[in-house]
């Protein structure tokens, strides 16, 4: 069964919120109302680097569009079953997708929860684009604007986070999971969407050798590398594609002129999956 995750904490003095109908306060007094579609807006105007911050509502709709595909549906079932793994039937977890986007990967894990399961889900993003798009098919959830520099979420209150091709804050992660709380974080691998790069970059980037570091208050657990291939049979994929990713602004003119002109394109899908758990210890 999935729940609206509710121990959420003031983005201005990171006291406990409380609802009361359709707003949330702070014992302050800081109030902040729900949207219509069904989200909180948890990003102070001075958290915010730009007006309109994260992916814009084209940025949102292409991906939308491109993940409702099933393109990356493998990645999705995946996380989805590392994430139920060791939560026992009649157990309770809460689960946290920082930087959900327009959540279709908290979707995928919500319709793979077991009926004995409890779990509260929330995603976030920056983006109110992207929340938007979110809060709308999933009411069942918690769904906030806010920011991964400063989660809105009260001290060790998750059992699980993701992190699906983010921005990580490991400090962040560490203070809102449980002691024994995984997080599980998705990056792109060396031949990532390589097929795609190698047309709109005149030369592509080294591969790096090394495994990341494990962050300070983490200890790796494991590693899964997901490979797979997609076919994008149409132009409308090709631009969603191009535009649900940073590589459409890093691309040149003419890189950008050379994938507009394909009309299908086979890719490679290359992915780490990494598991690392809060150390109990840290």
């Amino acid at each position: 069964m999935i729940q609206p995750f509710d121990v959420l904490c003031c983005p201005l003095d990171a006291a406990p919120l409380q609802r009361a109908g359709a707003t949330w306060r702070c014992p302050a007094g800081h109030s902040f109302d729900i949207a219509r579609e069904g989200y909180i807006h948890l990003l102070p105007v001075q958290n915010k680097r730009s007006r309109d911050p994260g992916d814009s509502k084209e940025m949102v709709a292409a991906r939308r569009r491109f993940l409702n595909g099933g393109h990356y549906q493998p990645i999705a079932a995946a996380v989805a079953r590392m994430a139920l793994a060791a939560v026992p039937a009649g157990g309770v977890a809460a689960c946290l997708d920082a930087g959900c986007g327009e959540g279709y990967y908290l979707r995928q894990l919500a319709a793979s929860v077991p009926p004995a399961v409890r779990m509260s889900i929330i995603g976030l993003d920056i983006s109110k684009w992207a929340v938007q798009a979110a809060a709308k098919p999933q009411r069942d959830a918690t769904w906030v604007v806010g920011s991964n520099a400063n989660l809105p979420v009260l001290d060790a209150t998750l059992d699980r986070v993701l992190c699906m091709f983010g921005f990580p804050v490991y400090t962040e992660f560490a203070r809102v999971l449980k002691p024994g709380g995984v997080l599980l974080q998705v990056d792109a691998g060396a031949d990532h969407l390589r097929e795609l790069r190698e047309i709109i970059y005149p030369t592509l980037k080294a591969d790096r050798n090394t495994a990341p570091p494990t962050p300070a208050g983490f200890r790796a657990q494991s590693s899964e590398n997901l490979r797979f291939k997609v076919e994008l049979t149409t132009v409308e994929a090709i631009a969603d594609l191009l535009l649900m990713t940073p590589h459409l602004f890093r691309a040149t003119p003419e890189g950008r002129a050379r994938a507009a002109a394909l009309t299908a394109l086979s890719l490679t899908v290359d992915v780490r999956i990494a598991t690392l758990v809060r150390d109990p210890d840290a």
